[in-house]
């Protein structure tokens, strides 16, 4: 078979509450101050709502883990306003907040959120681009006005604009900027992307919503209440797949197909990817199979050894 080996993490959670944030912000235990509280915060939302982010997490230096939970609570808040808001003038709402927090970031007077003055340190230690984060708040934005696809380019402009973009983020928070770098980033996204959408089929199935594009459903004759998605599964499937083996392959040329090591943080990411890819084939590809929904208990194990593998 061949497979070797999250743009939206679907959480069964509601985010925190108005007057939790707010005793997240104001509460200041001895010995720390307001920006250990504001990394606190977004350690614990990433812990709470992205189990594999969080698991990935130890492979960062120390002194960069803060930074790594600003970028992914950041990603993982705009990842859940459209399940988490109940209408879409709701949803543009938050998302405006977002695009002036950004603003205000840059400006140097991020609004008074934790996510978003956790994001303002990492951003004043990292110099990460605003751009990068711009383009993740616009295509959530997008994302709001209908998050079916027709086109399987549609779905790489989607995958690249939000995954791939947090994934270079990533890299400027390590300092790494290389064209294999981000080359291969870019092909991980596509590949994150695609596993997240096929990971919550059945959550959007329940919400009337079909997230394989409709250029590969009709392929199938597959209509849209069909639930047999086998074949249209295997073939969204496999194009995640050859985006990981193509992000393998930027690193055959100059490191025997290893990573470098100061960039394995990043890439150990498309470990969990290859996981669920694995597990997907094993119940031949039928993306309702209950174990999906369950966590990996082999997981941990495999991002630690990818880690001093140097592959993933």
């Amino acid at each position: 078979m061949w497979v070797t080996s999250q743009c939206r993490a679907i959480a069964t959670q509601l985010p925190p509450s108005l007057s939790q944030r707010r005793a997240a912000i104001t509460s200041t235990p001895t010995g720390r101050t307001g920006t250990d509280e504001y990394h606190a915060y977004c350690k614990d939302f990433v812990q709470r709502h992205d189990y594999e982010a969080y698991l990935v997490s130890r492979l960062y230096p120390v002194c960069k883990r803060s930074g790594y939970f600003a970028i992914k609570a950041f990603y993982d808040e705009l990842a859940m306003i459209q399940d988490n808001v109940s209408s879409s003038i709701v949803g543009e709402m938050r998302i405006q907040f977002w695009r002036d927090a950004v603003k205000a970031l840059v400006d140097g007077r991020p609004p008074h959120h934790p996510i978003a003055l956790a994001l303002h340190d990492t951003w004043r230690n990292a110099q990460l681009q605003p751009y990068h984060l711009r383009r993740i708040v616009d295509a959530r934005s997008e994302e709001l006005r209908g998050s079916s696809h027709l086109t399987m380019d549609s779905v790489m402009a989607h995958a690249e604009a939000t995954a791939s973009t947090h994934y270079y983020l990533l890299l400027s928070l390590l300092g790494l900027s290389s064209d294999t770098f981000l080359h291969a980033a870019s092909h991980l996204g596509v590949a994150h992307c695609i596993s997240t959408l096929l990971r919550a089929l059945p959550y959007h199935a329940s919400k009337g919503r079909m997230v394989i594009p409709a250029e590969i459903t009709a392929r199938h004759g597959v209509i849209h209440e069909d639930v047999a998605l086998t074949m249209p599964v295997f073939d969204f499937a496999t194009v995640a797949n050859d985006n990981v083996v193509t992000a393998r392959e930027m690193f055959k040329e100059e490191g025997a197909g290893r990573v470098p090591q100061d960039a394995m943080p990043v890439f150990g990411a498309g470990v969990p990817i290859a996981s669920f890819l694995e597990r997907l084939e094993a119940v031949n590809f039928n993306a309702f199979h209950p174990s999906l929904q369950g966590r990996s208990w082999k997981l941990p194990w495999r991002v630690w050894r990818s880690y001093y593998k140097r592959t993933f």
